[in-house]
C-alpha cells in the first residue's frame, strides 16, 4: 500500500484483508483473524451483517444522497426511531458523516445558545479530529483533572466543601462536554458521583449538558448508551461509529428543551452528506437490530465471561497490572518496562495466531471492543491465547 497515507502512530501489522463476516477477518491466503476490536468501535452488528447490506443495496438503489433543497421520508422516519433511544420525543436531529462532526455540530448548537463562554470537560476525554472541541481553546474550554475525585473520601453530594468544586466558575460555564468511558482510548470512567453533580450544578444554572457517544453508545458498555450508567438528563447526544456498522453516518441529537428554545431556528451548519437518506436507513436498521436481537443483553452477559477470564489470568499470571472494563468495552494495562516491549511482543503475537486486538500507542494498555454478535466460542479462544502469550512473555 505505497500509495496509501497510513494513519500516524499505530503499526500496520496486518496483511490487506479481503473478506469479513461478523468478528471474522480474512487475508488473500484465506487465514481467520478475530476482529476483538470491532474495526475501532465501529463494527457494533459485526462486519458485512445481512440485513444492513439488505437496508444498504435497497435504499442506495433507490435514493442515496439529496442535496440542500429536497430530502426524503425514510430520514424523517429513521430520526423517529433513534430520538426514543435518549427519551428525546419531541426534539430532533440531524445526520451527519463522523463523529467528531457530531460532537462538533452539538458544541455549536449549545454555543449558540449560551451566553457564558466557558464549556467545561474532562482533561482526559477525546472529542474528534477538528474544530472547537478538539482545540480546547483556553478561552472556550476548562478541563478538569478528574483522577483525585475516585478516592474522594466524602459520601456526600460534591458541593462547596470541596476545595476543586469551588475552583469551578459555574457563573461562566454555558456547557458541560461528557465522554462515559474511553478517555481518549485509555478507557476510563469517571466518578459517578462527580458527574451527576457536575451535569446537575451546570443545568441549575442554565446550562447544557453534551454527550459524546461515538466510543461508549450503541450497547458498547452494556446499556444503549454510556451516560445511561449516570443519572443525568443530556440535552445533546453526539453518536457515531457503532451507529452506522463501518458506514459512516453519525447523528447528533438534541432534546425538546434545545428544539424549543432553537424555536425552529436550526444554527448555520450545512454540508454536502448532511441527512442522507442512505447514511439515516443503516441507523435506523443498525438500531432496530440491536433492539430484535436482545443485543444490549447478549453484550451484558459476554461481557462477564471476558472480564471474569481476564481476571482469571490476572490472578495467575503476572502480566496484568489493571483491567478496566464496562460491557464490552476493555483495557489491560500490562505489566511492562518503559519501552512498552512486552505489549509490542503480546500484540503481535496475538495477531499472528488470529487476534486483533488494540494498542494505544507508545503505551502498555491493549484494548478490545468486539462486536455485539461476537461468539462466545471466540471470547474464550482469545482468554486462551492470551494467558499463553503472558506466560510465554
Amino acid at each position: 500500500m505505497s500509495h496509501v497515507i497510513w494513519y500516524p502512530g499505530h503499526e500496520r501489522l496486518q496483511d490487506p484483508i479481503v473478506r469479513a463476516e461478523n468478528c471474522s477477518l480474512y487475508d488473500a491466503k484465506g487465514k481467520r483473524y478475530i476482529d476483538l476490536e470491532s474495526g475501532v468501535w465501529c463494527t457494533s452488528v459485526g462486519h458485512a451483517h445481512p440485513k444492513v447490506l439488505e437496508v444498504m443495496t435497497e435504499q442506495a438503489g433507490r435514493l442515496a444522497h439529496t442535496g440542500f433543497s429536497y430530502s426524503s421520508d425514510v430520514v424523517e422516519k429513521a430520526a423517529e426511531e433513534i430520538l426514543p433511544l435518549h427519551g428525546f420525543e419531541g426534539g430532533g436531529c440531524t445526520f451527519l458523516c463522523s463523529g467528531s462532526e457530531a460532537v462538533e455540530y452539538g458544541v455549536r448548537v449549545a454555543r449558540e445558545l449560551s451566553e457564558r463562554p466557558l464549556f467545561i470537560t474532562m482533561a482526559d476525554s477525546y472529542f474528534g479530529a477538528y474544530g472547537s472541541a478538539c482545540s480546547r481553546e483556553a478561552d472556550a474550554w476548562l478541563p478538569f483533572d478528574w483522577s483525585g475525585c475516585e478516592s474522594c473520601p466524602y459520601e456526600g453530594p460534591c458541593g462547596s466543601s470541596c476545595d476543586r468544586w469551588r475552583d469551578i466558575p459555574f457563573e461562566k460555564i454555558g456547557g458541560f462536554l461528557f465522554e462515559p468511558g474511553s478517555s481518549s482510548g485509555f478507557v476510563r470512567f469517571p466518578p459517578k458521583k462527580f458527574i451527576e453533580c457536575l451535569a446537575g450544578a451546570v443545568q441549575e444554572n442554565g446550562g447544557f449538558v453534551l454527550v459524546n457517544e461515538v466510543t461508549t453508545g450503541i450497547g458498547r458498555t452494556g446499556k444503549w448508551f454510556g451516560y445511561q450508567h449516570y443519572d443525568i438528563t443530556p440535552d445533546i447526544v453526539a453518536m457515531g461509529k457503532g451507529i452506522g456498522n463501518g458506514y459512516p453516518v453519525s447523528i447528533a441529537a438534541v432534546s425538546p428543551r434545545v428544539t424549543k428554545i432553537l424555536g425552529g431556528n436550526p444554527i448555520a451548519y450545512s454540508q454536502s452528506h448532511q441527512n442522507d437518506p442512505l447514511g439515516a436507513a443503516i441507523a435506523r436498521e443498525v438500531a432496530r437490530i440491536i433492539h430484535d436481537d436482545n443485543l444490549i443483553e447478549r453484550s451484558d452477559e459476554l461481557s462477564r465471561v471476558l472480564i471474569q477470564g481476564l481476571h482469571d489470568i490476572k490472578e495467575r499470571t503476572a502480566g496484568i497490572k489493571e483491567i478496566r472494563a464496562r460491557g464490552l468495552m476493555v483495557a489491560m494495562d500490562l505489566v511492562d518496562h518503559s519501552d512498552g516491549e512486552l505489549t509490542t511482543d503480546v500484540h503481535r503475537t496475538l495477531r499472528q495466531k488470529g487476534f486483533l486486538v488494540g494498542r494505544r500507542p507508545g503505551t502498555s494498555t491493549l484494548r478490545l471492543d468486539p462486536s455485539l454478535t461476537i461468539d462466545e466460542e471466540d471470547l474464550r479462544g482469545f482468554l486462551s491465547t492470551f494467558e499463553e502469550c503472558l506466560e510465554q512473555g
